[in-house]
Protein backbone atom coordinates (compact mmCIF):
# COMPACT_ATOMS: atom_id res chain seq x y z
CA UNK A 1 0.00 0.00 0.00
CA UNK A 2 2.78 2.69 0.48
CA UNK A 3 4.28 1.45 -2.60
CA UNK A 4 0.96 2.35 -4.32
CA UNK A 5 0.56 5.50 -2.59
CA UNK A 6 4.24 6.40 -3.58
CA UNK A 7 3.40 6.08 -7.30
CA UNK A 8 -0.04 7.59 -6.73
CA UNK A 9 1.96 10.72 -5.12
CA UNK A 10 4.41 11.16 -7.98
CA UNK A 11 1.66 10.99 -11.01
CA UNK A 12 0.08 14.03 -8.59
CA UNK A 13 3.01 15.80 -8.80
CA UNK A 14 3.42 14.90 -12.29
CA UNK A 15 -0.11 16.07 -13.13
CA UNK A 16 0.14 19.32 -10.96
CA UNK A 17 3.10 20.22 -13.17
CA UNK A 18 1.57 19.29 -16.74
CA UNK A 19 -1.51 20.90 -15.46
CA UNK A 20 0.53 24.18 -14.73
CA UNK A 21 2.61 23.81 -18.27
CA UNK A 22 -0.93 23.35 -19.93
CA UNK A 23 -1.97 27.08 -18.14
CA UNK A 24 1.07 28.64 -19.30
CA UNK A 25 0.74 27.27 -22.77
CA UNK A 26 -3.01 28.18 -23.58
CA UNK A 27 -1.94 31.40 -21.88
CA UNK A 28 0.67 32.43 -24.58
CA UNK A 29 -1.64 30.63 -27.51
CA UNK A 30 -4.35 33.08 -26.17
CA UNK A 31 -1.78 36.02 -25.94
CA UNK A 32 -0.39 35.55 -29.46
CA UNK A 33 -4.37 35.07 -30.65
CA UNK A 34 -4.98 38.42 -29.16
CA UNK A 35 -1.62 40.00 -31.03
CA UNK A 36 -2.82 38.13 -34.25
CA UNK A 37 -6.29 39.52 -34.10
CA UNK A 38 -4.78 43.34 -33.23
CA UNK A 39 -2.72 42.70 -36.00
CA UNK A 40 -5.38 41.90 -38.46
CA UNK A 41 -7.02 44.71 -37.04
CA UNK A 42 -4.88 47.59 -37.45
CA UNK A 43 -4.21 45.92 -41.41
CA UNK A 44 -7.66 46.09 -42.31
CA UNK A 45 -8.12 49.48 -41.26
CA UNK A 46 -4.95 50.40 -43.03
CA UNK A 47 -6.44 48.85 -46.09
CA UNK A 48 -9.31 50.98 -45.97
CA UNK A 49 -7.88 53.67 -45.67
CA UNK A 50 -5.38 52.78 -48.42
CA UNK A 51 -8.68 52.57 -50.76
CA UNK A 52 -9.92 55.75 -49.55
CA UNK A 53 -6.74 57.61 -50.31
CA UNK A 54 -6.70 55.90 -54.20
CA UNK A 55 -10.66 56.71 -54.55
CA UNK A 56 -9.43 60.25 -54.16
CA UNK A 57 -6.09 59.71 -56.72
CA UNK A 58 -8.28 58.15 -58.97
CA UNK A 59 -10.72 61.33 -58.68
CA UNK A 60 -8.32 64.08 -58.80
CA UNK A 61 -6.84 62.17 -61.74
CA UNK A 62 -9.76 62.02 -63.87
CA UNK A 63 -10.10 65.74 -62.80
CA UNK A 64 -6.76 66.42 -63.52
CA UNK A 65 -7.29 64.58 -67.18
CA UNK A 66 -10.33 66.86 -67.84
CA UNK A 67 -7.87 69.64 -67.36
CA UNK A 68 -5.65 68.43 -69.61
CA UNK A 69 -8.15 67.71 -72.67
CA UNK A 70 -9.13 71.21 -71.98
CA UNK A 71 -6.14 73.03 -72.72
CA UNK A 72 -5.52 70.44 -75.32
CA UNK A 73 -8.69 71.84 -76.92
CA UNK A 74 -7.01 75.77 -76.37
CA UNK A 75 -3.71 74.49 -77.69
CA UNK A 76 -5.61 73.03 -80.92
CA UNK A 77 -7.56 76.26 -81.52
CA UNK A 78 -4.62 78.23 -81.03
CA UNK A 79 -2.52 75.68 -83.76
CA UNK A 80 -5.50 76.08 -86.08
CA UNK A 81 -5.68 79.75 -85.73
CA UNK A 82 -2.08 80.42 -86.45
CA UNK A 83 -2.68 78.32 -89.29
CA UNK A 84 -5.09 80.33 -90.25
CA UNK A 85 -2.99 83.19 -89.90
CA UNK A 86 0.03 81.82 -91.94
CA UNK A 87 -2.93 81.01 -94.99
CA UNK A 88 -4.12 84.45 -94.89
CA UNK A 89 -0.12 85.88 -94.97
CA UNK A 90 -0.18 83.18 -97.95
CA UNK A 91 -3.04 85.15 -100.09
CA UNK A 92 -1.64 88.65 -99.79
CA UNK A 93 1.60 87.48 -101.18
CA UNK A 94 -0.86 85.78 -103.82
CA UNK A 95 0.66 82.38 -102.92
CA UNK A 96 -2.53 80.83 -102.00
CA UNK A 97 -3.04 77.02 -100.57
CA UNK A 98 -5.41 75.02 -101.75
CA UNK A 99 -6.97 71.64 -101.13
CA UNK A 100 -7.95 69.78 -97.77
CA UNK A 101 -4.50 71.32 -95.81
CA UNK A 102 -6.22 74.16 -95.49
CA UNK A 103 -7.36 75.32 -91.84
CA UNK A 104 -11.26 74.97 -90.93
CA UNK A 105 -11.47 78.91 -90.34
CA UNK A 106 -10.06 79.59 -93.63
CA UNK A 107 -12.38 76.96 -95.75
CA UNK A 108 -15.29 77.92 -93.52
CA UNK A 109 -14.80 81.73 -94.01
CA UNK A 110 -14.22 80.75 -98.17
CA UNK A 111 -17.67 78.53 -98.12
CA UNK A 112 -19.51 81.56 -96.64
CA UNK A 113 -17.81 84.20 -98.99
CA UNK A 114 -18.68 82.07 -102.15
CA UNK A 115 -22.52 81.57 -100.51
CA UNK A 116 -22.87 85.00 -100.67
CA UNK A 117 -21.37 85.77 -103.90
CA UNK A 118 -23.94 83.01 -105.34
CA UNK A 119 -26.64 84.29 -103.22
CA UNK A 120 -26.25 87.71 -104.78
CA UNK A 121 -25.94 86.82 -108.09
CA UNK A 122 -29.14 84.93 -107.88
CA UNK A 123 -31.08 88.08 -106.58
CA UNK A 124 -29.55 90.90 -108.54
CA UNK A 125 -28.66 88.97 -112.30
CA UNK A 126 -31.05 89.19 -114.63
CA UNK A 127 -29.61 87.97 -117.42
CA UNK A 128 -29.44 84.48 -115.85
CA UNK A 129 -30.77 81.46 -118.00
CA UNK A 130 -33.13 79.36 -116.20
CA UNK A 131 -30.50 76.49 -116.74
CA UNK A 132 -27.71 78.94 -115.39
CA UNK A 133 -29.58 79.50 -112.47
CA UNK A 134 -30.51 75.79 -111.95
CA UNK A 135 -26.95 75.01 -111.56
CA UNK A 136 -25.81 77.98 -109.20
CA UNK A 137 -28.37 76.83 -106.74
CA UNK A 138 -27.57 73.34 -106.82
CA UNK A 139 -24.01 74.50 -106.49
CA UNK A 140 -25.59 77.30 -103.37
CA UNK A 141 -27.01 73.86 -101.55
CA UNK A 142 -23.47 72.14 -101.59
CA UNK A 143 -22.07 74.88 -100.55
CA UNK A 144 -24.30 75.07 -97.58
CA UNK A 145 -24.27 71.80 -96.74
CA UNK A 146 -20.24 72.05 -96.42
CA UNK A 147 -20.81 75.24 -94.55
CA UNK A 148 -22.89 73.13 -91.72
CA UNK A 149 -20.48 70.66 -91.48
CA UNK A 150 -17.78 73.35 -90.89
CA UNK A 151 -19.62 75.01 -88.57
CA UNK A 152 -19.46 72.60 -85.32
CA UNK A 153 -15.52 72.47 -86.29
CA UNK A 154 -14.99 75.78 -85.70
CA UNK A 155 -17.37 76.11 -82.73
CA UNK A 156 -15.68 73.23 -80.92
CA UNK A 157 -12.63 74.67 -81.55
CA UNK A 158 -13.73 78.21 -80.43
CA UNK A 159 -12.17 79.93 -83.60
CA UNK A 160 -13.72 82.81 -84.53
CA UNK A 161 -15.22 83.35 -88.09
CA UNK A 162 -13.20 85.91 -90.66
CA UNK A 163 -14.05 87.97 -93.43
CA UNK A 164 -11.17 87.07 -96.17
CA UNK A 165 -11.91 90.69 -97.80
CA UNK A 166 -10.56 92.24 -95.04
CA UNK A 167 -7.04 90.45 -94.88
CA UNK A 168 -5.46 92.76 -92.26
CA UNK A 169 -8.53 93.05 -89.82
CA UNK A 170 -9.10 89.40 -89.63
CA UNK A 171 -5.10 88.76 -89.34
CA UNK A 172 -5.81 90.91 -86.00
CA UNK A 173 -8.39 89.27 -85.01
CA UNK A 174 -7.06 85.70 -85.43
CA UNK A 175 -3.49 86.56 -84.00
CA UNK A 176 -5.82 88.07 -80.58
CA UNK A 177 -8.07 85.35 -80.52
CA UNK A 178 -4.65 82.35 -81.17
CA UNK A 179 -2.95 84.54 -77.61
CA UNK A 180 -6.42 84.38 -76.19
CA UNK A 181 -6.13 80.46 -76.29
CA UNK A 182 -2.72 80.23 -75.84
CA UNK A 183 -3.76 81.88 -72.38
CA UNK A 184 -6.64 79.52 -71.74
CA UNK A 185 -4.18 76.93 -72.30
CA UNK A 186 -1.21 77.87 -69.83
CA UNK A 187 -4.04 78.50 -67.57
CA UNK A 188 -5.54 74.77 -67.74
CA UNK A 189 -1.95 73.59 -67.80
CA UNK A 190 -1.01 75.51 -64.48
CA UNK A 191 -4.54 74.11 -62.92
CA UNK A 192 -3.68 70.81 -63.87
CA UNK A 193 0.33 71.15 -62.72
CA UNK A 194 -1.33 72.29 -59.20
CA UNK A 195 -3.89 69.36 -58.87
CA UNK A 196 -1.46 66.81 -59.72
CA UNK A 197 0.99 68.79 -56.63
CA UNK A 198 -1.98 68.21 -54.72
CA UNK A 199 -1.92 64.51 -55.77
CA UNK A 200 2.28 63.29 -55.63
CA UNK A 201 1.62 63.64 -51.31
CA UNK A 202 -1.59 61.33 -52.11
CA UNK A 203 0.94 58.70 -53.84
CA UNK A 204 3.01 58.98 -50.71
CA UNK A 205 0.48 58.42 -48.27
CA UNK A 206 -0.96 55.65 -50.06
CA UNK A 207 2.75 53.94 -50.66
CA UNK A 208 3.33 53.97 -47.35
CA UNK A 209 -0.27 52.36 -46.00
CA UNK A 210 0.41 49.50 -48.95
CA UNK A 211 3.58 48.80 -46.82
CA UNK A 212 1.83 48.92 -43.21
CA UNK A 213 -0.94 47.09 -44.53
CA UNK A 214 1.87 44.49 -45.85
CA UNK A 215 3.95 44.67 -42.70
CA UNK A 216 0.77 44.07 -40.23
CA UNK A 217 -0.34 41.03 -42.45
CA UNK A 218 3.09 39.50 -42.08
CA UNK A 219 2.71 40.02 -38.17
CA UNK A 220 -0.99 38.60 -37.99
CA UNK A 221 0.37 35.63 -40.28
CA UNK A 222 3.74 35.45 -37.56
CA UNK A 223 1.25 35.99 -34.27
CA UNK A 224 -0.82 33.12 -36.16
CA UNK A 225 1.77 30.61 -36.45
CA UNK A 226 2.55 30.88 -33.01
CA UNK A 227 -0.64 30.54 -31.84
CA UNK A 228 -1.08 27.54 -34.11
CA UNK A 229 2.22 26.22 -32.29
CA UNK A 230 0.94 26.88 -28.90
CA UNK A 231 -2.55 25.24 -29.82
CA UNK A 232 -0.25 22.12 -30.69
CA UNK A 233 1.62 22.25 -27.50
CA UNK A 234 -2.14 22.26 -25.54
CA UNK A 235 -3.34 19.60 -27.53
CA UNK A 236 -0.23 16.89 -27.01
CA UNK A 237 -0.13 18.63 -22.86
CA UNK A 238 -3.50 17.48 -22.66
CA UNK A 239 -3.23 13.68 -24.42
CA UNK A 240 -0.73 13.54 -21.70
CA UNK A 241 -2.37 15.16 -18.64
CA UNK A 242 -5.41 13.11 -19.39
CA UNK A 243 -3.19 9.72 -19.45
CA UNK A 244 -1.88 10.69 -16.08
CA UNK A 245 -5.51 11.35 -14.96
CA UNK A 246 -6.48 8.33 -15.95
CA UNK A 247 -3.72 6.32 -14.88
CA UNK A 248 -4.92 7.56 -10.90
CA UNK A 249 -8.02 7.04 -11.74
CA UNK A 250 -7.44 3.47 -12.66
CA UNK A 251 -4.81 3.44 -9.55
CA UNK A 252 -7.76 4.52 -7.45
CA UNK A 253 -10.05 1.94 -8.59
CA UNK A 254 -7.47 -0.73 -7.99
CA UNK A 255 -6.54 0.37 -4.35
CA UNK A 256 -10.75 0.46 -3.76
CA UNK A 257 -11.31 -2.91 -5.29
CA UNK A 258 -8.36 -4.33 -2.56
CA UNK A 259 -9.55 -2.16 0.40
CA UNK A 260 -13.07 -4.21 -0.61
CA UNK A 261 -11.61 -7.35 -1.31
CA UNK A 262 -9.80 -7.39 2.59
CA UNK A 263 -13.12 -5.91 3.95
CA UNK A 264 -14.98 -9.17 2.37
CA UNK A 265 -11.95 -11.45 3.73
CA UNK A 266 -12.10 -10.13 7.31
CA UNK A 267 -16.12 -10.41 7.30
CA UNK A 268 -15.61 -13.58 6.23
CA UNK A 269 -13.62 -15.28 8.63
CA UNK A 270 -15.35 -13.08 11.51
CA UNK A 271 -18.33 -14.83 10.68
CA UNK A 272 -19.95 -17.46 12.90
CA UNK A 273 -21.13 -20.77 12.29
CA UNK A 274 -24.78 -19.78 12.23
CA UNK A 275 -23.51 -17.33 9.59
CA UNK A 276 -21.70 -20.16 7.35
CA UNK A 277 -23.92 -21.13 4.70
CA UNK A 278 -21.23 -23.76 3.32
CA UNK A 279 -21.16 -24.88 6.59
CA UNK A 280 -24.77 -25.30 7.45
CA UNK A 281 -25.06 -26.56 3.99
CA UNK A 282 -22.45 -29.34 4.51
CA UNK A 283 -24.32 -30.23 8.11
CA UNK A 284 -27.49 -30.51 6.71
CA UNK A 285 -25.73 -33.24 4.67
CA UNK A 286 -24.74 -35.46 7.22
CA UNK A 287 -28.10 -34.87 9.62
CA UNK A 288 -29.76 -36.30 5.89
CA UNK A 289 -27.38 -39.11 5.98
CA UNK A 290 -27.79 -40.33 9.61
CA UNK A 291 -24.76 -39.24 11.08
CA UNK A 292 -24.13 -38.07 14.38
CA UNK A 293 -23.11 -34.39 15.20
CA UNK A 294 -20.91 -33.05 17.94
CA UNK A 295 -20.92 -29.72 18.66
CA UNK A 296 -18.31 -28.40 21.07
CA UNK A 297 -16.02 -29.75 23.27
CA UNK A 298 -16.09 -33.38 25.16
CA UNK A 299 -16.29 -33.25 28.97
CA UNK A 300 -14.56 -36.64 30.68
CA UNK A 301 -16.64 -38.27 32.63
CA UNK A 302 -13.85 -39.35 34.91
CA UNK A 303 -13.68 -36.43 36.44
CA UNK A 304 -16.29 -36.03 39.88
CA UNK A 305 -14.88 -32.66 41.43
CA UNK A 306 -18.03 -30.79 41.18
CA UNK A 307 -17.03 -26.72 40.51
CA UNK A 308 -17.32 -24.81 43.71
CA UNK A 309 -18.92 -22.12 41.82
CA UNK A 310 -21.51 -24.27 40.51
CA UNK A 311 -22.57 -25.94 44.10
CA UNK A 312 -22.55 -23.50 46.12
CA UNK A 313 -26.39 -23.11 47.06
CA UNK A 314 -27.72 -20.09 46.33
CA UNK A 315 -28.82 -17.82 49.16
CA UNK A 316 -32.56 -16.69 49.42
CA UNK A 317 -32.99 -13.13 48.76
CA UNK A 318 -34.05 -11.06 52.31
CA UNK A 319 -37.76 -9.94 52.26
CA UNK A 320 -37.74 -6.51 53.44
CA UNK A 321 -40.66 -4.46 54.89
CA UNK A 322 -42.74 -6.80 56.90
CA UNK A 323 -42.94 -8.25 60.69
CA UNK A 324 -46.00 -10.48 60.07
CA UNK A 325 -44.85 -13.91 62.08
CA UNK A 326 -42.70 -12.32 63.85
CA UNK A 327 -42.69 -13.32 68.05
CA UNK A 328 -41.28 -10.89 70.64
Amino acid sequence: MDSDQGGSDDLRTRLHAMESKLSRVRGQRDSHNDSAKRAADQRNSAQTKRNEVQENITSRMDEQKKVRAQAKIHQTSRDEIQQSIREIFSRKKGTRDQGPGKSVVIQLSETVGEIERIEDRIMTDGALTLEKENSLIKKLRSLISRRDELIPHVEQQRIVSIDLSDMDESIQTLRAEADNEHKLMLEQNVLADEIWSEIKPLFEERDFLRGEGDRLHALFLEERKKADDAHQGVVELLSKVNEIRSEIRSQHEERDRLVKDHNNSVRQALRGPDENEELAESLSDKLLGGESITFGGIVSTDSKEPNPEKTKPKRKPRKLGTTRGRKN
